[in-house]
C-alpha cells in the first residue's frame, strides 16, 4: 500500500511548531429541535488530532460540515456553535467560532485553536471549487484531513485544499482507517464481507463498484439498500431512494453474482409513516410495504440472517449505519 504522510509523522519530525494547521474534521453530529447535541462520538473522536497539534506548538484551525445547509445562505441552525461549546469542554480551553473565515482570514496564535464556521456554507464547497480551495490553502502551512466519514466526497475541504496546501497529511482517524482498509483489502482472511450503508448510493458508487470486484459478500443498508431493493423489483413506498441509479445497482448485483459473490436483499424491514423520533415503528415483510411507508431500518429476520453470515466471515469492512440509528426504534439493525 502507498505510504501516506501522517500528522503523527510530522509531529515526530518536529515540523508543527509555530505552523498554521488546518484540520478538516467530521463534526457532523445529530441535534434535537432545540439545537442540543444528542450524540457526540464524532466530536470526541476528533479531539486527539486537535490536541496533538496544539501540544506540538501549532496554531490550529478546525472546520467541518454540519447538516445540509444551502451554500452562500447561512442560517442560525447551520451554525457549529453547539460543536464549539462541546469541543471547548472536551479540550478544557476556549474554542472561539470564526465566521466568514474564507474572505476575512483567520487570526490564531501558536498554542490556540479556533473552529471555522460550517464549511458547507461556502460557495463552491460541494463542487470542489479550485478558487475556493486555493483561498483556503493560503490560510495554512499544513492541511490535515481527519474526516474519514466524508473523504469519499471530492469537496473543497476534503480534496481541493490538499492540492494547493504546502503540506497535506492524514490525521490519526484517517490514517488508522487507511491502514485497516489496506490490510482488509490487500490480504484479507476470507470470506471477505463488506457492509456499505448510509443514505446515498451516489456518494458511495465508486466504493460499491470497487468492492463488488473483491468481496465474497456485499451487504447494503440504509437508503442505499432501498435503491438495491428497487433494482430487485420490490416496492419501497415513499422511502429515500435514488431511482436514477437503479441500473447501476443492477450492474453491481450482476458483477458480484458473476464472481460467485452475493448482494443480499432484506426479507423484512422496519417502516413508519413519517420521519420523526416519535413515529411508530412497524415490522413488515418486504412484500407488504405500502405506498405510504418509509423504510427506516432492516427487520429482525434480516438482521438475524446477516448476523449469521457475518459470524462466518474472516474479514468485515463496515461503512455507514444500516438504518436511522439516531432514532431508537430504527437503531436495532445497526446494533
Amino acid at each position: 500500500m502507498t505510504q501516506v504522510l501522517s500528522l503523527t509523522n510530522l509531529i515526530a519530525q518536529g515540523k508543527l511548531s509555530g505552523k498554521r494547521v488546518f484540520i478538516r474534521a467530521d463534526l457532523n453530529v445529530p441535534q434535537d429541535d432545540a439545537g442540543n447535541i444528542t450524540e457526540d462520538t464524532r466530536i470526541r473522536a476528533s479531539v486527539p488530532a486537535i490536541k496533538s497539534a496544539l501540544d506540538a506548538g501549532a496554531a490550529v484551525m478546525v472546520t467541518s460540515h454540519l447538516g445540509r445547509p444551502t451554500e452562500g445562505d447561512f442560517k442560525p441552525e447551520d451554525s457549529l456553535a453547539p460543536v464549539a461549546k462541546r469541543l471547548a469542554e472536551l479540550l478544557g480551553r476556549d474554542v472561539p467560532l470564526v465566521q466568514n473565515w474564507v474572505e476575512n482570514g483567520v487570526n490564531v496564535a501558536p498554542g490556540q485553536v479556533v473552529l471555522l464556521e460550517n464549511c458547507r456554507v461556502n460557495k463552491g464547497e460541494k463542487k470542489d471549487s479550485d478558487e475556493l480551495a486555493q483561498k483556503m490553502a493560503k490560510l495554512c502551512d499544513i492541511y490535515v484531513n481527519d474526516a474519514f466519514g466524508t473523504s469519499h466526497r471530492a469537496e473543497a475541504t476534503t480534496h481541493g485544499i490538499a492540492k494547493y496546501a504546502s503540506v497535506a497529511c492524514a490525521g490519526p482517524l484517517l490514517a488508522a482507517e487507511l491502514e485497516a482498509l489496506g490490510k482488509a483489502l490487500g490480504a484479507p482472511k476470507r470470506p471477505l464481507v463488506a457492509i456499505v450503508a448510509g443514505s446515498k448510493v451516489s456518494t458511495k458508487l465508486t466504493i460499491l463498484k470497487s468492492l463488488a470486484d473483491k468481496v465474497d459478500q456485499l451487504i447494503v443498508g440504509g437508503g442505499i439498500a432501498n435503491t438495491f431493493m428497487l433494482a430487485a423489483g420490490l416496492k419501497i413506498g415513499k422511502s429515500l431512494v435514488e431511482a436514477d441509479l437503479v441500473e447501476e445497482a443492477k450492474v453491481i448485483i450482476e458483477a458480484a453474482k458473476a464472481r460467485g459473490a452475493s448482494v443480499p436483499i432484506p426479507s423484512d424491514v422496519v417502516t413508519a409513516k413519517e420521519f420523526s423520533p416519535t413515529t411508530k415503528a412497524e415490522i413488515k415483510q418486504v412484500a407488504d410495504v405500502q405506498d405510504d411507508d418509509m423504510i427506516l431500518d432492516i427487520g429482525p429476520e434480516t438482521a438475524k440472517e446477516l448476523a449469521s453470515q457475518l459470524g462466518k466471515a474472516g474479514t468485515i469492512v463496515w461503512n455507514g449505519p444500516v438504518g436511522v440509528f439516531e432514532f431508537d426504534q430504527f437503531g436495532n439493525g445497526t446494533k
